[in-house]
């Protein structure tokens, strides 16, 4: 069963996660600290003793594995479940690792290596990096503050050191030359279609302007028809456990889907949440097959966990 406890403190909403119940006297100060940290966090307790699980295991069973590649694998054939992060009307860090959809799974594989990066292996360690990954400037004050485009996403998690981006305006380190010119208002243009936006239309003239600030930024891409290439290629610049975002011709969006590549037989291919499969998977079919069935899809950008 889903719990959450709702608190005062924005602050402790973006940084903590924690268990239902009154105090107990028998615990200890330490114990105690870590309840008051932890609170205002939707999960269930099966998400917190599977988080603790993986990153305990990850300790000894990891070995030289790509982190991205290793807990992304721990959640295959999990259901795809989307708009988990709508619950409530108040915006608070929700944990859910029982039905992932393609931005949460690829923030929960990202917190999780964090985690084993920084040998942070306790659940409050893994609710403050997946609300650094998730919030505007890693804090979460409302529902705006949510990275819903992945332009911030990526431009966020690259300012905080967290991921870095493959590909630049530079030919000589990237050689690409496909440019993507930014221009999103989905949201603010269609305000009902979100529940946060639609009973707090206060909100919709901020994300307005973040919107206004984003638009007509460029950043370098792959096109799609560039996928086909073999990994000895410029295109093996992606490495396994690289972030991928697909983008998007759609008016007023800057991309429809989002995963983590990895080579197979000199071919780049996807391990991402699919809506069409309904599950978390290691896809057979290429990369390239895949988008070439996306009309919609005009290439991808890439970032990598910093290491």
């Amino acid at each position: 069963m889903r719990f959450w406890i709702l608190a005062v403190n924005c602050w402790l909403l973006a940084v903590g996660c924690g268990a239902q119940g009154a105090a107990n006297p028998a615990k200890t100060e330490a114990e105690a600290e870590t309840e008051e940290d932890l609170k205002d966090v939707e999960y269930t307790k099966e998400d917190s003793a599977l988080v603790v699980r993986l990153l305990t295991e990850a300790k000894t069973k990891r070995g030289k594995e790509n982190r991205m590649m290793y807990f992304g694998k721990k959640f295959l054939g999990l259901p795809y479940v989307g708009s988990t992060l709508e619950n409530g009307n108040k915006e608070h860090l929700i944990i859910n690792l029982h039905g992932l959809d393609c931005t949460t799974f690829v923030e929960t594989v990202l917190a999780l290596s964090l985690c084993d990066l920084q040998d942070a292996r306790t659940f409050k360690d893994y609710c403050q990096n997946l609300s650094k990954i998730r919030y505007r400037d890693g804090k979460m004050t409302d529902y705006t503050s949510r990275l819903h485009y992945f332009t911030w996403w990526g431009d966020d998690n690259v300012k905080l050191g967290l991921v870095k981006e493959i590909g630049k305006l530079d030919p000589q380190d990237f050689p690409f030359d496909a440019v993507q010119t930014v221009h999103i208002d989905y949201m603010s243009k269609h305000p009902n279609l979100y529940k946060q936006l639609k009973n707090h239309p206060e909100f919709v003239p901020v994300i307005k302007r973040y919107e206004e600030e984003t638009n007509g930024k460029q950043y370098a891409y792959i096109a799609k028809e560039d996928l086909k290439f073999h990994q000895s290629t410029p295109l093996g610049q992606i490495r396994d456990g690289d972030i991928v975002a697909m983008l998007t011709d759609q008016d007023g969006l800057d991309t429809r889907h989002i995963a983590i590549a990895f080579w197979k037989d000199g071919s780049l291919h996807l391990m991402h949440a699919s809506s069409l499969y309904k599950k978390v998977l290691m896809s057979k079919e290429t990369f390239y097959e895949y988008e070439k069935k996306q009309p919609k899809h005009t290439g991808i950008r890439v970032w990598r966990m910093v290491e």
